[in-house]
């Protein structure tokens, strides 16, 4: 009972949305699965074409025997989300002890929402629940959780 070709490996990546190409970084991950970097790059470019290309977006390839793949492409993490929400480059680099920045309340719901929205993985959860998960995100970030007294400032985060 044959289902399919046979399975060879399952590489993750991330790469920035629409606007992906053949380079050293895809190359070092599809090329001993011997996968056609052009055609994968063709295929992510079309499906994530209606996102801002500064969007690093998550890939699961999985690879078969017969050079054939599938792949499914989840958001960005939550830390990247955090640190535009926050305006930060970079998180704490000793969480607890530094303080680089906070985070409304106000955000976390905005952005527990686009989450909930776009990952597959989180779709079936409450917003709540993802609320608490980004939270715990921020404090581990090192970033303060901090209650909102005037309306947040719009985002500008084009997923």
């Amino acid at each position: 009972m044959n289902t399919g070709p046979a399975y060879k490996a399952c590489v993750r990546l991330y790469v920035n949305a629409g606007v992906a190409k053949p380079s050293p970084k895809i190359g070092q991950a599809l090329g001993p699965l011997g996968i056609n970097m052009m055609q994968f790059c063709k295929e992510f470019n079309d499906r994530t074409g209606q996102y801002n290309p500064e969007v690093p977006m998550r890939v699961i390839l999985s690879a078969y025997v017969d050079r054939s793949f599938k792949f499914i492409i989840k958001p960005p993490p939550t830390s990247w989300f955090v640190k535009k929400a926050a305006g930060l480059q970079k998180a704490s680099d000793k969480p607890g002890q530094n303080i680089p920045g906070r985070v409304g309340i106000k955000y976390i719901y905005e952005i527990a929402k686009v989450k909930q929205e776009v990952d597959p993985d989180l779709r079936q959860h409450d917003i709540e629940g993802i609320c608490r998960m980004i939270m715990g995100s921020v404090r581990s970030m090192g970033l303060q959780v901090v209650e909102d007294t005037l309306p947040p400032e719009p985002l500008k985060i084009e997923v």
